[in-house]
């Protein structure tokens, strides 16, 4: 059972990236990056139970943490910086 949900979060991030390369506006991939870290979280916490590691869990929360920031600080500077002149 494990197996099958790392190869479904496998195929959810391949799914993401190419959602992120082929977004039509900023925020669309935006979302997908977003979206990306929260499947690797899941991927970082699923096969650390499966390997059998002790401090997945830690791992995993900090680099969620660093997920929720990193977004924060992009949709900030989207917020004030329009690329395209489109109206957000």
């Amino acid at each position: 059972m494990i197996a099958a949900a790392v190869v479904a979060l496998l195929i959810t991030l391949a799914l993401t990236l190419i959602r992120a390369f082929m977004g039509p506006s900023i925020y669309d991939r935006i979302l997908a990056v977003n979206s990306f870290g929260t499947k690797t979280v899941l991927l970082i916490v699923v096969g650390g139970h499966a390997l059998g590691w002790f401090s997945y869990i830690d791992i995993a929360l900090m680099y969620a943490l660093v997920n929720f920031v990193g977004t924060l600080a992009v949709m900030r500077f989207f917020e004030q910086y329009n690329p395209r002149g489109e109206e957000l």
